[in-house]
């Protein structure tokens, strides 16, 4: 019978199909790193087609470090996040490696090769869409994944975090309907984003809720950023009918609004009101203090730590999808209409 229809087939045989080495298969089938992309590619597909039945994993050497991984780091909810993983972290005895992978291919593919080579506790995404490719390479490597705010449908395995956006931004629109507000702007982060997406339902609901008007001229897509929430408060600012208040899904973008509204020469709270999403330190301390929806960031940080860390320990999660409550945080920001 020819090896490739063999029902136990060897190191050996796949090496010979594949035309590399015993040492080399060997190391594929042991998650080393040393081993290029392709010839990788090619094993594991050799290996998957022969139905090589590979070991039952030992138990995996403690590392002391867990893996924290956003697309980018260039905002202060990202240091919320990681100053709660570092709180457990430390407490635990364990390191913490931050990475950005910037949605990179070559990026995660060099993360993996790190990965690979110093046996992480357990992996942490932030906002992150996990591809297919990159669960199973996680799971063949044995190491645990917890998410914090999925950007999409997260793998039944992968325990989740996140906060109730849909509960906060209907809160902060109900708030900004008692003052007296009808036309209620709203600038948007990025569509691909449960969060995203939940916070604009959220605010719709408000405004359904109180049987206003839904009007698309008064939405605005953003990202999150500063930038778009300048945009978005000169675009709405610039309306032949601009509404009396912004409601801006983030705090960044929120004081990206303050600029646009000072450009005008107009003030907040008294020509415009402003409220922002997250509450973090800074916005306490902007002109006027601002009035935001509270998630707390660094609890998540801090729950989708100790779940990593228990996870690494093999012991069972009760709840694999936690959300946490969110808060609105009245300060300054917004006011009655003229």
């Amino acid at each position: 019978m020819p090896v490739e229809e063999s029902p136990r087939i060897t190191v050996a045989a796949i090496a010979q199909l594949a035309g590399v080495s015993v040492p080399t298969v060997s190391r594929v089938i042991n998650g080393r790193s040393d081993v290029s992309a392709q010839t990788r590619d090619r094993i594991e597909e050799l290996l998957a087609k022969h139905g090589y039945r590979r070991r039952p994993p030992a138990a995996r050497p403690s590392s002391g470090l867990i893996d924290l991984v956003f697309n980018d780091l260039d905002s202060l909810w990202a240091v919320e996040i990681i100053r709660g993983v570092e709180d457990v972290a430390h407490a635990a005895g364990v390191g913490t490696v931050v990475s950005a992978i910037h949605r990179r291919s070559s990026s995660a593919r060099q993360w993996l090769n790190n990965i690979r080579a110093r046996a992480t506790e357990g992996v942490i995404f932030v906002m992150s869409t996990l591809e297919p490719p990159l669960q199973e390479e996680l799971r063949r490597f044995n190491i645990p994944v917890v998410i914090v705010d999925p950007a999409g449908v997260p793998p039944q395995e992968a325990p989740t975090i996140g906060a109730a956006n849909w509960a906060g931004a209907m809160s902060a629109t109900e708030y900004l309907i008692s003052l007296g507000h009808k036309r209620i702007g709203f600038i948007a982060g990025p569509p691909q984003l449960m969060c995203s997406r939940a916070r604009l339902d959220g605010h719709r609901a408000a405004l359904q809720a109180a049987q206003l008007p839904l009007d698309d001229r008064l939405i605005y897509p953003g990202n999150f950023y500063h930038e778009a929430g300048f945009a978005g408060g000169t675009h709405l600012l610039n309306l032949a009918d601009p509404p009396t208040a912004i409601f801006a899904s983030s705090d960044q973008m929120a004081l990206g609004v303050y600029e646009a509204v000072r450009r005008r020469g107009l003030r907040v709270p008294d020509d415009i009101s402003v409220v922002g999403f997250d509450d973090l330190p800074e916005v306490r301390w902007s002109s006027p203090p601002l009035t935001t929806v509270r998630q707390p960031l660094a609890e998540m940080g801090v729950l989708a730590a100790r779940t990593a860390l228990r996870l690494a320990r093999g012991e069972k999660i009760e709840s694999p999808r936690l959300e946490l409550a969110t808060e609105l945080v009245i300060r300054d920001s917004a006011a009655p209409p003229r």
